[in-house]
């Protein structure tokens, strides 16, 4: 019944819409069934016209994680007619939270930057664990009804921009692997930076003869028992920094494997100050002061690590040689090559990595790996590292835009070939954005930046009649730097295949949220950058024109 439905009331637009089109003024005297097989012959040149039952909305988000669900809230206060809904390929909400269940997984982010601005959070913890904020996620999602919003098992497979209707038509694998269809006329994606179905593991000479188990910290074994064995957790981000700690009371022993050393930054658990604000003030304000100066605090030690890189090492080695045992070879093990902020800086609540290491529980290695072997890891240097288990913790991969593949009036887009504009839409793409958080603060900080910036533009679009917003872009004018601006491997690695930022504004990413908010909540919009149009078919040729150019 929907889809005849929706057959009948296209008839009635098409017939209404396009009487005084010359090619259509026939249909004024047809019969219901003349217009319905003049309708037939005009569906390709009239996209609006979809005969498959699909759902049209304002708003189409991808990605029912954190992103995602702050979208939502902002566009259901500040855009409140706007229809929307969030498509999710997994089966729950909560993106990475619902994802990764690793011992110890936690936040890296102070949870006062890291939770939504509109829903404090009242735990004492300075850093929480996954199952906390998965919760948080869940309670806020329902809160605000934001859960009725949701379609999980939906995978977002294209996106297809046609400018003739100034439309976005989406193409959907279903939970059974039925293909649906979803148009909108503002397309949002939520999705992050990271393949969620894979992570990095690179092929190390013959694991394969290696006879315990090997893991990805991605797919973790729900009732893996590693009590009383030897672990190797290869790799030395965050991801093992958070593992060991947690794994090491109940392991025989546990031993980092890094082939070279990087920055720990250690946070207190508790933040005496915010506990005193949140008992003698009202709780948003005392929130909010707490927020606040957690965001200038890790301006200033980014700020300090870049422009005193020097400083800012010294102040990591002393927290090293004041929690590591005593003659511990710190500069072996934990004196990085490259200058702090290179490379994300990993946190430890209360200093837990070293202590653990101090204790005798854990040991750190640094080498390369020669083979695996039956029993153990052998290195170059001919050290033998025996295990039962092998964790690699070998980073994540990172994916462009989830995966979805972009159309602009018939032509594919790649996105290692656009520029960011503003942190928050690409090049010469209309009615898009999509959501990064920061390198080396709360990725909600941003996160919730995008979604304002969104909402601004989109009543900004409604106040004067506009159908169309695209960022303007000469690539060949733009000098291309990498996306985050990091040298780790997992970044560099991927680098080619995510969007560029560029050496000046507004093409220009940058690490700095007041600067940032400035920019994105009071900032012009009609910048002479991005571009706006009332007749959605004038835009289609200076679109196909622009996308052709930058794939040159």
């Amino acid at each position: 019944m929907l889809v005849v439905a929706n057959v009948v009331m296209a008839a009635i637009k098409i017939a209404l819409t396009r009487l005084m089109a010359p090619e259509c003024s026939t249909l004024a005297g047809s019969s219901f069934w003349a217009i319905m097989e003049r309708l037939l012959l005009l569906r390709e040149s009239n996209d609006e016209v979809t005969l498959t039952g699909s759902e049209h909305f304002d708003v189409v988000i991808i990605g029912a994680g954190l992103s995602g669900i702050g979208a939502g809230y902002r566009l259901q206060t500040r855009c409140p007619g706007k229809s929307y809904v969030i498509l999710e390929a997994r089966a729950d909400i909560g993106g990475t939270w619902d994802l990764f269940r690793y011992p110890g997984i936690r936040s890296d982010s102070d949870m006062a930057t890291f939770s939504f601005p509109f829903r404090p959070w009242k735990e004492s913890r300075v850093l929480a664990d996954g199952p906390s904020i998965l919760k948080y996620l869940r309670e806020t999602a329902q809160e605000f009804g934001i859960d009725r919003h949701f379609r999980f098992r939906q995978r977002v497979l294209s996106a297809s921009w046609s400018s003739d209707n100034a439309q976005w038509t989406l193409e959907v694998q279903g939970e059974n692997g039925q293909i649906l269809r979803y148009s909108c006329d503002f397309l949002y994606g939520c999705t992050g930076y990271y393949r969620y179905d894979a992570g990095y593991e690179p092929t190390f000479p013959s694991q394969e003869h290696f006879s315990g188990q090997i893991i990805h910290p991605q797919h973790w074994p729900e009732n893996l028992d590693y009590a009383g064995k030897k672990v190797v957790v290869v790799g030395s981000g965050a991801t093992a920094v958070t593992l060991i700690p947690a794994m090491a009371d109940t392991a025989a022993h546990i031993t980092m494997l890094q082939r070279s050393p990087g920055y720990m930054l250690s946070l207190p658990s508790h933040d005496p100050l915010a506990n005193m604000l949140k008992r003698v003030l009202p709780q948003s304000i005392a929130f909010r002061l707490v927020r606040w100066k957690n965001i200038l605090v890790s301006i200033g030690i980014y700020q300090i690590s870049r422009r005193a890189p020097n400083f800012a090492r010294g102040v990591l080695r002393t927290i090293a040689v004041k929690d590591l045992p005593q003659g511990y070879e710190v500069d072996k093990h934990f004196k990085p090559s490259y200058q702090p902020w290179d490379q994300r800086l990993c946190v430890m609540p209360d200093s837990d990595f070293y202590k653990t290491i101090n204790a005798g529980r854990a040991s750190v290695v640094t080498g390369e790996i020669e083979t695996f072997t039956e029993r153990s890891i052998r290195l170059k240097s001919g050290e033998e590292l025996e295990a039962d288990i092998i964790v690699t913790a070998t980073g994540l991969r990172m994916l462009a835009l989830g995966a979805v593949q972009l159309v602009i009036d018939g032509t594919p887009i790649n996105p290692g070939r656009e520029f960011i504009y503003k942190g928050t839409m690409l090049s010469n793409i209309p009615n898009f954005a999509f959501c990064i958080g920061y390198t080396n603060a709360a990725w909600t900080l941003r996160a919730d930046l995008a979604s304002t910036y969104v909402c601004r533009v989109l009543n900004h679009m409604d106040r004067h009649g506009y159908r169309t917003c695209r960022p303007t872009c000469e690539s060949a004018s733009l000098e291309a730097r990498p996306l985050l601006g990091l040298t780790s491997g997992y970044v560099m690695r991927s680098a080619a295949d995510l969007p560029k930022s560029a050496t000046r504004a507004p093409w220009l990413i940058r690490q700095n949220y007041i600067r940032d908010m400035l920019t994105m909540k009071v900032g012009r919009l009609e910048d002479g950058v991005l571009t706006f149009s009332k007749t959605a078919a004038l835009t289609r040729a200076d679109i196909a024109e622009e996308v052709r150019a930058a794939g040159d």
